[in-house]
This record gives structure tokens, C-alpha cells and sequence, in this order.
């Protein structure tokens, strides 16, 4: 072990110490007397640069075994291609028959719910950062955007989900493309910082906005959505879904319902985006994705591009949006923060930039396998970035992560006589 290792891991412990320190190491409980008392816990503390401490020296040994990660493959490449072939129909019979399972109840149905919120959240900002490439901080703007057009449309004018669910999506694209237009000369770190400020923007609108948005009270009496008008009530009517169909009223009838409509919702994300980035569109957005400068030197409208790849992403998180709205029947400001950007990016880039399968497997185990972590409380949050970390370094392109083009030459091609002066390519 060299100087320079011990070094840099007593480095890393400092830091850690300065971050656990005070989130850590002191926390304020409630006495007997109903007063703030605080607590010390440094042993804690201590642990956790312990494992720092540690781990910095594995990871380094484990990079100096390895030694320079070597790009993947075709045979690799081919490899994940096939088993995503494979998975994906799996998890697509299991998404449909979850609700028919036996011992499935009102929590799992819940937790599936939610897992294809994200995963549809996912497949819509993969359309910008995975596919254009473009880095965008701010995507839970759109879905607020979508989510408050669908209450204020719904509350105010008596217009049906169905009605307001098309309706969301235009607005939110709308204000995509008004995100589109002051980005279009921005790359890199300047585009994060200019769509993270969007995305705030966008919430504290919403918090000041008392008026139209209800400030920090929210929105709430949203309407539900109807099986083709037929409520989900449970008073057995004749206009209700059980009384139409003559059966008993269940409240899991609209639970279930809301799961195959989200269901439907992120299905139709995904074959959107996937029809279109085998359009020459899609293949532009890639082409942007790996070299703007060449885009423009080729002739390919670049504003046209980008404007694209932000309309569509915020379309489907306005979808998304309106969803969340109607399932909930209250929204408020406090349901669109930055942290729930920084979720799905990490979806995103978990599960691999441009991955449709790999963003479903990525929002299953972040969303959903992380329930398993509820109990431990605080500590959550830390398995929570300990995994994230462990996945990059691990698998710094993503779970089933790729770069390659949807139009790519597999082989190399000879050259007809007539082409060339030497008589082959």
C-alpha cells in the first residue's frame, strides 16, 4: 500500500467526516418533558469514515487489478441486446397479471403504481438526456406543469380526464419548447444549471401563485377518472362501474383501474420513443447526442432538434403529470421538488442513457426495491447513495447501458470496382 493510497483515503475519511458530522453525529430528539434535547452520535460517525476510509482503499485496488476499462464489444453489446430481448417480455406479463396474482392487495398494487410513474418518467427524459443528450436538472417542471394544468382545467371548467389528459400534454409541451429556445446555444454543465433553474422557477410559481394555484395550500377536490363514464362509486348505482357490470363494489375496482391506465400511459412512452428514434429524427437526436458540431457540418437543423427532444420529453411527463394528479386528488407544490429531477435522472443514468429496458429495471429497483429499506428510517437515504455509487462504479454506462447508434454498419463492406481507382475497396 503506497504513500499516495493512504493519502487519498485519508482524504476521503476527512470528508466524510465533515459530511456525516453534522447530519449524523447530532440529531435532535424530544424529551420526556416535550422539549429539544440533542443527541450525540459519534460512534456512528465513526463508522461511517471507517467504511469510507475503507472503501477508497478497495476501490483503488480494485482499479489498479482491473486497469483501463476497454470499450464494449460488438459480442458484448450483441449479448445485452439479446438478454433485454428476453427480459423485457418477462417483466412486461408480469406488469399485466400483477393485479390478478393471488395475495396481491391494496400496497403492492400501490407500489406498482408508482414503480410505472417513474418508469414512464424515465422512458420521457431518456427521449432528452439518453437519446439528444442534452442534460436537463429541471424535469419535474413539466410535470407539474402537467399535473396543475389537469386540477385547474378539471376543477374550474368540469372537463373529463380524458379531455384534460391531452390537454396536459400540449401545455407541457408547450413550455418545453419555451425551456428549448433559450438553451439552444447552452452545452454541458451551462444547460444542467439553465433547466435546474427552470425547474425551480417553475415551483415557486406554483408556491406565489396563490390565485389561480392555491399557493402552498395546493389544489384539491381533483376529479377521478371514469371507466368510459361510468364512476368507481360505491354505492352500487346503475351509472357506477360495479353497477353497470352487476358486481359488488370493491374499492380496489379503481386501484386496479388507475394501475392498467398508468400501465397503458407508460406503454404508449415507450413505443412512441421507440418508433420514432428509428425515425430519421431519432437518428438526429443521436447524432446530437455524440457530436453536435458534425450535426451542424452534415446539415442537420439543430434548433429543430433540440426543440423536439424537449416537446416531446415534456409531453409525456405532462402525461405523467395529470396522472399523478387525478390518483392523488391534491397536489401541491411540495410534490414537485428538485430531489424528485434528481430521481429520475438517476433512473436514467442507472439503468443506461438510451436504455428502454434497462430505465424499467433501474425505476423497479430504485422505486420499488428500496421499500425494502423503509424500516431503517434515516439510514434509507444511505443505502439509497451507497447503491447508486457502488452501480457506477461497478457499471459506469448503467445497468444495460450501450452507445450504440439505432443505424450502425455491423461489418465492414467492400468497395464495387467502379468506385474505386485500385479496383477494391
Amino acid at each position: 500500500m503506497t504513500p499516495a493510497v493512504l493519502k487519498d483515503a485519508a482524504l476521503t475519511a476527512l470528508v466524510a467526516f465533515g459530511l456525516f458530522a453534522p447530519m449524523v453525529g447530532l440529531r435532535t430528539d424530544v424529551g420526556p418533558t416535550g422539549e429539544l434535547v440533542l443527541r450525540q452520535r459519534w460512534g456512528d460517525v465513526a463508522i461511517l469514515v471507517g467504511i469510507a476510509f475503507v472503501g477508497r482503499i478497495a476501490l483503488m485496488a480494485w482499479r489498479a487489478v482491473r486497469g483501463e476499462p476497454k470499450p464494449p464489444s460488438a459480442a458484448r453489446t450483441e449479448a445485452i441486446r439479446r438478454a433485454g430481448t428476453f427480459v423485457a417480455p418477462v417483466l412486461l406479463a408480469f406488469a399485466v397479471a400483477l393485479p390478478l396474482i393471488p395475495g396481491t392487495g391494496r400496497y403492492e398494487l400501490d407500489l406498482g403504481i408508482l414503480v410505472l410513474t417513474y418508469v414512464m418518467l424515465g422512458w420521457g427524459l431518456n427521449i432528452v438526456v439518453g437519446l439528444a443528450g442534452l442534460l436537463d436538472l429541471g424535469y419535474v417542471a413539466f410535470y407539474a406543469v402537467g399535473a396543475y394544468s389537469y386540477a385547474l382545467l378539471a376543477t374550474n371548467f368540469g372537463l373529463s380526464f380524458w379531455i384534460c389528459l391531452p390537454l396536459a400534454g400540449i401545455l407541457a409541451s408547450f413550455w418545453g419548447i419555451l425551456l428549448g429556445f433559450p438553451v439552444l446555444r447552452l452545452r454541458g454543465d451551462y444547460l444542467a444549471i439553465v433547466t435546474l433553474a427552470f425547474g425551480e422557477i417553475i415551483r415557486i410559481v406554483l408556491l406565489n401563485w396563490v390565485s389561480l394555484t392555491g399557493g402552498p395550500n395546493g389544489v384539491s377536490g381533483i376529479p377521478r377518472p371514469t371507466f368510459f363514464g361510468l364512476s368507481f362509486s360505491m354505492s352500487g348505482e346503475p351509472d357506477t362501474f360495479a353497477g353497470f357490470f352487476g358486481i359488488e363494489p370493491s374499492p380496489s375496482h379503481r386501484v386496479i383501474f388507475l394501475y392498467y391506465l398508468i400501465l397503458g400511459l407508460a406503454l404508449l412512452t415507450n413505443w412512441v420513443s421507440i418508433r420514432l428514434r428509428r425515425q430519421p429524427l431519432g437518428r438526429a437526436w443521436e447524432a446530437l447526442r455524440e457530436d453536435e458540431i458534425a450535426c451542424r457540418a452534415l446539415g442537420i437543423n439543430i434548433t429543430a432538434t433540440k426543440l423536439t427532444a424537449f416537446a416531446l420529453g415534456a409531453m409525456f411527463a405532462g402525461f405523467a403529470g395529470s396522472f399523478f394528479a387525478t390518483r392523488q386528488g391534491f397536489i401541491s407544490p411540495e410534490s414537485f421538488t428538485f430531489i424528485e429531477s434528481a430521481i429520475i435522472l438517476a433512473i436514467v443514468v442507472l439503468g443506461g442513457m438510451g436504455s428502454q429496458i434497462g430505465i424499467a429495471i433501474a425505476a423497479l429497483v430504485m422505486i420499488g426495491g428500496f421499500e425494502v429499506f423503509r424500516d431503517l428510517d434515516e439510514w434509507r437515504m444511505l443505502v439509497f447513495g451507497g447503491a447508486m455509487v457502488l452501480i457506477m462504479v461497478v457499471r459506469p454506462r448503467g445497468l444495460v447501458g450501450h452507445r450504440t447508434p439505432t443505424v450502425a454498419l455491423g461489418e465492414r463492406r467492400s468497395i464495387s470496382a467502379e468506385h474505386v481507382a485500385e479496383g477494391h475497396g
